[in-house]
């Protein structure tokens, strides 16, 4: 135990990757998972009212969705650590691919409720395998002093990107569709009425799912896990739920934090129920009103990556955490 970085020899269950091979495949996972979720962020709804729902059945598939990650996060928190990253990160995919294609081609509300549940099943699995594969990787190969900070910012920047990125296509796509003469016709005329242009973003978001399950299966490896059950897999997982409710209940700091992520979350719901509607209203058309929250919403994420990187000036101008959050809690106020 001499503190030295430990030779990519030592760990070929890595597969012998350098620190910044691992960083550019961390980041490469990180971008083609938000993708998709964010080429469907400016269509949803109004893919949802073309096929006939009201505002009250769309609130309930996002209700869906929400409620099945919230309710999944605990139960599957520790499951990379026992089946490994890489088969965490694949199934996610591959429910992702599946909730795209339901959404995208389904017509029924129980289809889209199916689709909106997997892919909140996904959300819950991918969270944090990504994270762990990349810190296993570089701690065995340069040691536990190795420096994470440089390569999980990339990650979080890289999903920013993939979240203003893929907004932008998804209503990009639809209004496209709508100029090109016969293009806004043919997918009635060919799959009857299931493939709208507002159906393309998340009909194609489920084809980068499967690029994201192939490079996810071809370029993480890991060390062979030990065999196990299911019955050890599930066993652990009312404890691991019951530890996580003591906690939020009994830690201040996290009660805090629990309830300010309920509140902006529910605020964010809001909007992002509301708006585009308002906005295919104001623009006399789907596709346009898609385009108009593409927009709004890629300058959100701006933006918010933006905050990120002021939140340590806040806090110093406004002397300490508490009062910076306190100044964030009132600019989202004006915002709404």
């Amino acid at each position: 135990m001499t503190g030295r970085p430990v030779p990519a020899a030592v760990a070929p269950g890595h597969g012998g990757l350098d620190g910044a091979t691992a960083r550019r495949r961390y980041v490469t996972v990180s971008f083609l998972f938000w993708l998709p979720i964010g080429m469907s962020i400016a269509t949803g709804v109004l893919l949802f009212t073309e096929r006939g729902m009201g505002l009250a059945a769309i609130a309930g598939f996002y209700a869906v969705h929400s409620l099945t990650a919230a309710a999944m996060e605990l139960p599957t928190g520790g499951l990379s650590d026992v089946i490994g990253r890489r088969p965490v990160l694949a199934i996610a995919g591959l429910l992702n691919l599946t909730a795209f294609a339901l959404i995208g081609l389904g017509a029924a509300g129980w289809a889209i409720a199916l689709g909106m549940g997997l892919m909140g099943l996904a959300r819950a699995l991918s969270s944090g395998p990504a994270e762990a594969w990349y810190v296993d990787t570089v701690h065995a190969h340069a040691g536990p002093d190795a420096d994470l900070r440089t390569g999980l910012a990339r990650g979080s920047s890289a999903t920013s990107a993939a979240l203003a990125l893929g907004t932008l296509l998804g209503g990009g796509l639809p209004w496209l569709l709508g100029l090109a003469p016969g293009l806004g016709e043919w997918p009635a005329d060919t799959t009857g009425g299931l493939v709208i242009p507002l159906s393309v973003p998340a009909l194609l978001g489920a084809l980068v799912e499967g690029v994201f399950v192939l490079y996810v299966l071809s370029a993480l490896p890991e060390p062979p896990r030990p065999r196990t059950t299911l019955r050890r897999v599930v066993g652990g997982v009312p404890g691991a739920i019951a530890a996580g409710l003591r906690l939020g209940a009994r830690d201040a700091l996290i009660r805090r934090i629990l309830l300010t992520a309920s509140a902006a979350g529910a605020a964010l719901a809001a909007v992002e129920l509301l708006t585009p509607g308002r906005a295919a209203a104001l623009m006399g058309t789907a596709e346009s009103g898609a385009l108009v929250f593409a927009g709004l919403a890629c300058a959100g994420f701006l933006c918010s990556a933006l905050g990120s990187q002021l939140a340590p000036l806040v806090a110093r101008f406004t002397g300490s955490g508490e009062r910076a959050v306190l100044a964030s809690l009132g600019l989202v106020t004006l915002g709404l």
